[in-house]
């Protein structure tokens, strides 16, 4: 998916928030929640979704949702990862 697309659905979609990071390789996030559903597109690099149900890589392209009150952390790849994330609360 490209980030046209994606903001297009975000706003679709009931996302009014939207973030955008960068983590440098490596980098991981403790376990979590948020009080908002997200939604994620990876712009570059490759990120670890953990949660109770295992963990999966996304890479460029890929995008994911986690809603609200999930626990989970995130995980930066060996090139780091750039993400566009929409919060709907």
């Amino acid at each position: 998916m490209d980030r046209t697309a994606f903001e297009s659905a975000l706003a679709r979609d009931g996302y009014v928030e939207t973030v955008e990071r960068t983590l440098p390789p490596g980098e991981a996030t403790p376990d979590h929640t948020h009080p908002f559903d997200a939604r994620l597109l990876i712009l570059s690099g490759t990120l670890i979704y953990g949660s109770g149900e295992g963990r999966r890589a996304y890479a460029a392209g890929e995008s994911f949702e986690v809603a609200r009150g999930t626990l989970h952390a995130e995980i930066a790849g060996p090139e780091g990862a750039s993400y566009l994330a929409g919060r709907r609360r």
